[in-house]
């Protein structure tokens, strides 16, 4: 009877593990402009989307964390308003509305003209990494990683999933054309 029981709380500690694993696994998804040719690409700039953003050493964490990643793809980070590309990101770590902003003749800070916007929630956690065309003024390529800040944890911690979660969102960046 003893070991029916010992066994029966083993499964159930491994289905209990198994289960939580499985929804606090942290998700990434992303997608871009279809017909981009991201060979063009070779520089990028922050910016910074109209949106609440982090403290400064969230900022840094994220920023550096981004920097690293596409280094190793080649990607040369400038201060220069000629850069090939403008990355800005949202956080949620409370529930928070995402904005998407596209319009004519600037949009987000980088010049005159009308724009929209658009609102999305953004789940606790989660960061959203845009990427823009600065010619075109358009959304080339978005990406969301889920579970991925959590200004309770450690600042090793933190620094250590975030990387961790970076990694796995640029993984296939720039996408494969097809």
């Amino acid at each position: 009877m003893r070991r029916t029981l010992q066994s029966w709380l083993a499964r159930i500690s491994i289905t209990i593990v198994f289960t939580t694993s499985f929804v606090l696994a942290q998700e990434v998804r992303s997608n871009y402009m279809p017909g981009t040719d991201f060979s063009k690409y070779h520089s990028y700039k922050w910016v910074v989307i109209a949106a609440a953003q982090p403290n400064q050493i969230v900022d840094a964490e994220i920023k550096q964390a981004v920097d690293s990643q596409l280094a190793a793809k080649g990607l040369t980070k400038t201060t220069s308003d000629q850069a090939d590309l403008y990355i800005g990101y949202q956080v949620g770590v409370n529930q928070q509305q995402q904005w998407t902003a596209y319009g004519m003749g600037g949009g987000l800070g980088w010049g005159g003209g009308m724009a929209t916007a658009t609102s999305t929630p953004i789940d606790v956690g989660t960061l959203v990494l845009d990427m823009y065309d600065p010619t075109s003024k358009q959304l080339v390529w978005t990406g969301r990683a889920t579970k991925t800040l959590d200004p309770s944890n450690n600042p090793e911690k933190n620094q250590k999933e975030l990387d961790k979660s970076m990694d796995k969102l640029l993984k296939d960046f720039p996408p494969k054309q097809k």
